[in-house]
Formats: C-alpha cells, structure tokens, sequence
C-alpha cells in the first residue's frame, strides 16, 4: 500500500456521528496541538524548516504558518456562530497566504507562539460549550452550513491531518532526534 502525502491520516470524514465523548476528543486535540506541533518541528534546521513535504506542496515553514492561519480563521468563525445566527463566514485564499512574506520569511516560532494562546483560548471555548451551542451553525459559502461540532471535528481532523505532514516527512528523511521520536506521530 503506498502513502498518500497529501491525506497521511485520510480526508475529512464530515459524515461521522459525533458523540459527547468524541466531543471531548476533539477538544483534547485542539488543546494538544500547540505541544504536537513543537514536537513535530524539534530540532529542525533551516534547510529542513525549507523542505516540501510532498512534491507541489508547501514547505515545513509555510505549514506551520498556514495553521495559526488557518486556525486564528477557525477560532473567529466559532465565536462569530456563538454570537450571531448563521453568520456566513469569508473563505480566503490559503495557498495565496502561504505565498505572503509572514508565511515564507520569518520564523516559526511567532506562529507556534500564537498558535499557544490561541489554542489556550479555543480550548476553553469549546470545553465550556452546552450541547445547544454545538447545534449553532454557520454557513460557508463553499460548502454550505456547518454546525459547531462539525466545524470542530474538522479542525481536529485539521490539526492532526498537517500535524502528520510533518511527522511523515521527518520519519521519510530519517530526521530523528532527542525530542522527535518516531512514536510522536
């Protein structure tokens, strides 16, 4: 069997039942990302920090950066679905982010630090949520109504889906350290 660089955990299954527990799950996830993420990137060089992770795909650099955008998105459109009815959220162009000088030029630490107290915060949100607020929804205008258990399921998925990007690339290159072992995937 050969490995999808581009899915090495599996597409998003939206269709998945989404139950109190696995709730608590993809909270879980969302607070633990920060300490993935920084285990996934250990040690690494900058010509490591340099490398795609899959031909045409972005580099280790520009990952890190497309999740603190991606997810500084995410943590908006929840607050926005908590407080207005059925807002419509914005898409942006990711791929064009990743291209901006934030996303290529400076260090990954700004968006590992942002991505912290960022997931702090998100963490807390989504842990104090009633069971009606999961049933709050918002709609993209790409993909239609979403409600908040499903948007957090997604960003779950999200999360540990780049995650693995990265943790894949480093067992591919045999880039093995004191803080990255093969088993932190």
């Amino acid at each position: 069997m050969s490995e999808d660089l581009r899915f090495p955990i599996g597409e998003f299954d939206r269709d998945i039942e989404i139950t109190p527990e696995l709730q608590k799950v993809f909270v879980e996830t969302i607070e633990l990302l920060p300490l993935k993420l920084k285990s996934a990137v250990a040690d690494l060089d900058r010509e490591q920090l340099q490398t795609v992770y899959r031909p045409d795909g972005w580099n280790v650099s520009q990952v890190v950066h497309h999740i603190a955008d991606s997810h500084i998105n995410a943590f908006c459109r929840f607050k926005l679905a908590l407080t207005e009815d059925l807002p419509t959220i914005r898409p942006y162009y990711e791929d064009r982010w990743a291209e901006l000088t934030d996303g290529t030029q400076i260090p990954i630490l700004h968006s590992l630090n942002i991505l912290s107290g960022l997931h702090f915060r998100w963490a807390k949100l989504v842990a104090s949520m009633t069971g009606e607020e999961y049933q709050r929804k918002l709609n993209h205008p790409e993909s239609g109504e979403w409600r908040l258990d499903e948007f957090l399921a997604l960003y779950a998925w999200h999360s540990k889906h780049h995650t693995a990007h990265i943790t894949a690339l480093r067992k591919r290159e045999g880039w093995f350290s004191d803080n990255f072992k093969c088993s932190d995937a």
